[in-house]
């Protein structure tokens, strides 16, 4: 788990749930659910979408969307289900492009955290082409401290795997992490921190910026 996220998910998660009982606005009732299951919520209903697009097309229907929502557990109803669509589909084409769903169901980020978050990004991203990979985490994270590496149960590359894959999401864990995963998971992480300065500071601290 990364430095310092897992208390805050699991505060967050509890923020999420009592916000839930609150709120009247569809998306971000469905934003709470996401968030009710911690910093990975929102990336897993991606997931579950980019599953489903069977063509490729970055786009869901009404019906993909609604299958979307079902199979990733989230209760909505068909109405509620039917006012987030139209929402979301400005042009009313019929179809939502799910790219744009996801950033706009992300918890809203004030330009400071999103600016630490992309320097913690780039630090990572020693190559520079927009993807930290294993090859990346070799020059900056080390794994010798990690406990299953003293241990002897995990090598090198399975530390920085393990690392990657708290970044990525639970359903195509590819060893990579873009930009748009990092964002993601930090959203999650920052809707739980409600000061800029103290998840400024966190940031600071958890990747020596």
């Amino acid at each position: 788990q990364m430095p310092g996220t897992a208390r805050h998910d699991r505060e967050m998660a509890i923020q999420a749930k009592r916000n839930l009982l609150k709120t009247t606005d569809p998306v971000e009732r469905l934003r709470l659910q996401c968030l009710a299951r911690g910093s990975a919520g929102i990336k897993g209903l991606g997931r579950v979408f980019r599953i489903m697009d069977d063509d490729n097309s970055r786009t869901l229907d009404f019906k993909e969307f609604v299958k979307g929502l079902n199979d990733y557990a989230m209760m909505i109803d068909k109405e509620e289900a039917q006012e987030i669509f139209r929402i979301f589909d400005k042009d009313g084409s019929g179809t939502i492009d799910f790219d744009e769903f996801l950033v706009t169901l992300r918890p809203p980020m004030s330009k400071a955290r999103k600016e630490i978050i992309m320097q913690a990004f780039r630090k990572l991203d020693k190559t520079g082409d927009g993807v930290i990979t294993i090859e990346d985490l070799r020059g900056v994270y080390n794994a010798k401290h990690h406990p299953k590496y003293q241990n002897g149960d995990w090598t090198e590359d399975q530390v920085f795997r393990a690392f990657l894959d708290n970044f990525d999401s639970p359903y195509d864990k590819d060893g990579k992490v873009t930009t748009e995963e990092f964002m993601n998971y930090y959203a999650g992480v920052s809707a739980s921190i409600d000061t800029d300065v103290y998840f400024i500071i966190m940031m600071k601290n958890a990747w020596k910026l």
